[in-house]
């Protein structure tokens, strides 16, 4: 779609549109992830392991 012959819109069928917002929730994850890494926050295989096994009783 455009406004005085420049781009202004697009106009993207609905899958396309759910495929690039489950996209972008990945993108975003993987961001908070690096962003962790960097600030040395992270757990040890075995911390992580007795973290995920409160979740999953």
């Amino acid at each position: 779609i455009t406004e005085h012959g420049q781009p202004s819109a697009y106009l993207v069928d609905v899958y396309d549109f759910e495929f690039m917002q489950k996209r972008m929730l990945i993108l975003e994850a993987l961001a908070k992830g690096e962003q962790a890494i960097s600030r040395g926050d992270t757990l040890s295989n075995v911390e992580a392991k007795e973290k995920m096994n409160k979740w999953l009783k």
